[in-house]
């Protein structure tokens, strides 16, 4: 029972199974940082919908109604993708900096940010991982830290590089499960033999780790889903892609495997598919932090 509240296990269970699971991407030849390219555009176009403002605006309200204020304040977003919260960040009246690396999410953030006034959202380009915090002036300058199912968070190192960055709030939103998707369910049993079955991810280390290091914040778990419809040649390459997050062979016969279902169980050539699942939601009071050590 001592090692429930032993911070230095958790932090290595976090960083063996994380450092685990992107070595078998990364052997698969999936850089974490890069799978979501092909999705681009599908994943703009779903984000600035009527549904997808809809789902960014219900974020921001948890955020307001926690005491977070969007006019004139600084805001880093890391991971900002197309832009879905740093416009929307713009809107209410913030300085935006937008880190991605992406280049199709860059040229998408790009024009969705061609209204705003010069310097209101500016897009660093470069890899957060990368990024010097102190000789970048970052250390405590944001108002609000925001990352939004980001693979930079791995492990609690990362944690607390993002953590740094914040003078008053950081939101982490992460997967509290895999994310439930029809395809997975359709292809697993094909490629495995087995049923499928989910299992915790990592939310729960960053929940854990911040109660252990007294951090005070709040935490929302939702479940949310929605349904899209893509050609079967989108759907084999998502499912490629899935493949290397689950740690299964991204080869030839799979390929061959999935491609044949495919055109069997769709033959007008489009993909339904229904994807939901668990999402955690954390905001981190830095604020709350640091009056705290000043009393001390």
């Amino acid at each position: 029972m001592n090692d429930f509240f032993n911070a230095a296990i958790w932090e290595k269970a976090w960083k063996d199974e994380s450092d685990l699971k992107i070595d078998r991407m990364k052997k698969n030849g999936i850089d974490p940082t890069r799978s979501f390219d092909h999705k681009a555009k599908t994943f703009n176009e779903q984000s600035f919908s009527e549904e997808g403002r809809k789902r960014t605006k219900r974020i921001m309200n948890w955020l307001e109604g926690q005491g977070v204020r969007f006019e004139n304040s600084s805001i880093l977003d890391i991971g900002a993708a197309t832009g879905v919260f740093s416009v929307p960040f713009a809107e209410r009246g913030a300085i935006v900096t937008a880190v991605e690396t992406s280049p199709p999410q860059i040229e998408l953030l790009q024009e969705n940010i061609s209204s705003f006034a010069e310097q209101q959202v500016k897009i660093v380009p470069v890899p957060f991982e990368d990024i010097d915090v102190k000789a970048h002036g970052w250390n405590q300058v944001f108002d609000l830290v925001f990352v939004s199912m980001s693979p930079v968070i791995h492990n609690w190192e990362s944690v607390e590089k993002v953590l740094q960055c914040a003078r008053k709030f950081c939101y982490i939103s992460m997967p509290v499960s895999p994310a439930e998707h029809s395809l997975v369910n359709e292809i697993w049993p094909i490629i495995t033999g087995q049923p499928y079955h989910t299992k915790h991810m990592e939310m729960g280390y960053l929940l854990h780790l911040l109660y252990l290091k007294g951090y005070a914040f709040e935490s929302l778990i939702t479940r949310e889903a929605k349904t899209t419809e893509v050609s079967r040649e989108a759907a084999l390459q998502e499912a490629m892609t899935w493949l290397g997050h689950h740690r299964l062979p991204v080869d030839e016969r799979n390929r061959n495997i999935i491609a044949d279902y495919l055109e069997q169980a769709y033959p007008s050539g489009k993909v339904v598919i229904h994807e939901g699942g668990r999402f955690g939601k954390v905001l981190i009071r830095l604020q709350d932090q640091n009056m705290y050590t000043r009393e001390i």
